[in-house]
């Protein structure tokens, strides 16, 4: 893959684009602290929190019972909504990068599997609503990455073929989603993963180390 290859450019929101593992893990924390239980580090959470919320109340307290995890993660919900944006901000050179894109012409987005509800909030705190050509949510279509339909439908908003676009994700849905729409798949190693995670054996075209090199990319 080479930066002539690349005319549009999507990200996954969450631990890809975003640092929101600050505000879903104080959710969390509100919400186990209501149940009764113990809070959690953010570094020991953060690995979780591109997985949705009922992972990271698992993740949280694997023990528990269904519906107990279920409860939790309805009130995790709760909260979220009335802090979300509070504490989450842009990755490191993500915003440098995004100006670059706006440099040249390359028109970018957003493709996540978070609801619209708490996702299209999130991108207008974060100043991102007036660039993004493209904004899909896990909702935008009957089915979420994996599946093509979010990245196909992303791809006409921003109306750059699939195979001329890099999508960015840390997670391995996120690469196989990427591969399956026929579009550049880059690893965000910056992101969210966990010890567990093989991103060298997911469906990728190239892996980034940090926000820096994804930004040289795009001036070499």
């Amino acid at each position: 893959m080479h930066k002539n290859d690349v005319k549009g450019v999507l990200f996954d929101l969450d631990g890809t684009l975003a640092d929101t593992a600050p505000d879903l893990i104080y959710a969390l924390n509100l919400s186990l602290d209501d149940a009764g239980f113990s809070a959690q580090p953010l570094e020991k959470m953060r690995h979780a929190a591109s997985h949705g919320s009922l992972f990271l109340v698992k993740t949280a307290i694997p023990d528990a019972d269904e519906a107990l995890q279920l409860s939790i993660q309805q009130g995790l919900l709760q909260h979220y909504g009335r802090i979300n944006g509070q504490y989450s901000r842009l990755f490191d050179d993500l915003p440098e990068l995004l100006t670059l894109l706006d440099q040249q012409g390359i028109p970018y987005g957003v493709v996540t599997n978070k609801p619209a509800r708490f996702a299209r909030p999130l991108v207008d705190k974060l100043g991102l609503t007036p660039h993004l050509k493209a904004m899909v949510s896990g909702d935008s279509t009957r089915h979420a990455k994996p599946h093509t339909a979010p990245m196909l439908l992303a791809a006409q908003q921003i109306a750059i073929p699939p195979e001329h676009i890099l999508y960015l994700g840390d997670a391995e849905r996120d690469l196989v989603a990427a591969d399956n729409a026929n579009m550049h798949g880059g690893v965000a190693l910056w992101g969210y993963l966990s010890a567990a995670d093989n991103p060298h054996l997911w469906p990728a075209k190239r892996q980034f180390e940090h926000g820096a090199s994804l930004k040289q990319f795009f001036v070499e």
